[in-house]
C-alpha cells in the first residue's frame, strides 16, 4: 500500500510540473504580458478573449522637450518606447538610471521604431533651457530621447494613474506627492504597458532590450 502511495504522489508531482511547464511555453509562445493595474500583476491576453480590448492604454498627453518641442501621444504612435520619472538635480538613483537609459539609446540609436521619455517630476526647476543643458551632457539623441516637461499636475497624473509609477509598487500616497521612483515602463505600439523593470541596474537594461526585440516582431 506504501508503495502505492507513494507512486500516486509521484504521479502527482510530475503533472504539476508538467502543467507548470505548459504554462510556461504558452506564456513564451505569447509573447510579453500585459499590465493594467498598479499591483504590476502580468497577465497573458488572447486577442481572442473579451479582456483584450479592455487592456489598459496609455491616454492622450502633451509635454515639452528639451528642444521645445511639444511631444503627445500622436509622437508614440506606432512606436515602441522606455518611459521613465527623474529631475536633473537628483543626486540619488537619477544618475544611474540615466546611464541605463544610455544604455538602451546605444542600443536602438538607429533604429526609428524606438523611442524614450524621460518626465521631469520637478517641471518648476527642469525648464527647456535645463533640460537642453542635461541632455547634451548626457548625450541625448534629439528625436531619440526625449526629455519631458510640462504642467505638474498632468506629469503627476499621467505617472502615478497612468504609468502606475508610484514609489513603490502599490503605493502613491497624495497626488501631489513628490514622485520619485526607479521603474522603468516598456510601452508597445499601442500604449500599451508590456514591462515593469528597475532602472537603477544596469542588468535590467538586457532584459529590457530583450524584451524590445520581441515587442518589434508583434503586428
Amino acid at each position: 500500500m506504501k508503495k502505492v502511495l507513494n507512486n500516486n504522489w509521484t504521479l502527482v508531482i510530475a503533472s504539476i510540473m508538467m502543467i507548470s511547464s505548459c504554462n510556461k511555453v504558452n506564456e513564451d509562445d505569447e509573447g510579453l504580458p500585459f499590465f493594467n493595474s498598479y499591483e504590476f500583476t502580468p497577465e497573458w491576453i488572447n486577442p481572442d478573449s473579451p479582456e483584450y480590448a479592455k487592456i489598459h492604454t496609455i491616454p492622450d498627453f502633451s509635454f515639452t522637450n528639451q528642444n521645445g518641442e511639444t511631444i503627445t501621444k500622436e509622437t508614440v504612435d506606432g512606436k515602441i518606447y522606455v518611459a521613465n520619472f527623474f529631475f536633473t538635480s537628483c543626486g540619488s538613483i537619477c544618475p544611474k538610471m540615466t546611464d541605463n537609459m544610455g544604455i538602451i539609446q546605444e542600443k536602438f540609436k538607429d533604429d526609428n521604431s524606438v523611442l524614450l521619455l524621460s518626465h521631469t517630476v520637478a517641471p518648476e526647476i527642469d525648464k527647456v533651457p535645463i533640460l537642453k543643458e542635461y541632455a547634451k551632457e548626457k548625450d541625448c539623441i534629439s528625436g531619440k530621447w526625449h526629455l519631458l516637461t510640462g504642467d505638474k499636475e498632468a506629469l503627476y497624473s499621467i505617472a502615478k494613474k497612468q504609468y502606475f509609477a508610484g514609489d513603490s509598487i502599490g503605493y502613491f500616497g497624495k497626488a501631489n506627492d513628490f514622485l520619485h521612483t526607479e521603474n522603468f515602463i516598456l510601452v508597445d505600439k499601442k500604449q500599451r504597458i508590456r514591462g515593469i523593470y528597475n532602472g537603477t541596474l544596469a542588468i535590467e537594461m538586457d532584459r529590457i532590450i530583450e524584451d524590445i526585440i520581441t515587442l518589434k516582431k508583434e503586428g
